[in-house]
């Protein structure tokens, strides 16, 4: 599955600006991405980092739960713009974004108008599934 160039122009512009927002002040790296739901809402969201680094928020994972907190569960493309090269999403964001669409197109904005587009099955193959969760067996007792 892939996005017709143009959505994915628009993406990575609402990536980059979304970027501008980002709260980097330990790392100065900053990120921003923009989430296409099946609906054609776009949701944005950029890092947010924490003196605690454990508690900081990749941008994938902002904008993802921003689209949820709307209502919003089937998605078609995700663009990240971070300050210089392609970077892809963390392992986290990968297998956050799988729960709601493993196939999806994954967009890695560069300097100037350079992209290029990802399936996220490439990029986290085997991805932890509620298909785990559910192997109808019981629970063995850990006092036995």
């Amino acid at each position: 599955m892939s996005l017709p160039d143009d959505i994915a122009r628009q993406l990575v512009e609402a990536a980059r600006q979304a970027r501008e927002y980002a709260y980097a002040p330990y790392s100065g790296f900053r990120v921003g991405a923009a989430l296409l739901a099946e609906d054609g809402a776009v949701y944005t969201g950029c890092n947010v980092e924490n003196s605690s680094y454990g508690l900081t928020c990749c941008a994938e994972r902002t904008a993802l739960f921003s689209a949820v907190a709307n209502g919003d569960h089937h998605f078609l493309g995700i663009a990240i713009a971070a300050d210089g090269a392609q970077v892809p999403p963390c392992g986290a964001c990968r297998q956050v974004l799988s729960e709601f669409a493993p196939d999806l197109p994954v967009i890695l904005a560069g300097p100037g108008d350079e992209h290029r587009a990802l399936s996220l099955t490439n990029l986290l193959p085997e991805p932890f599934s509620s298909d785990f969760l559910h192997t109808g067996e019981s629970p063995s007792d850990p006092t036995s």
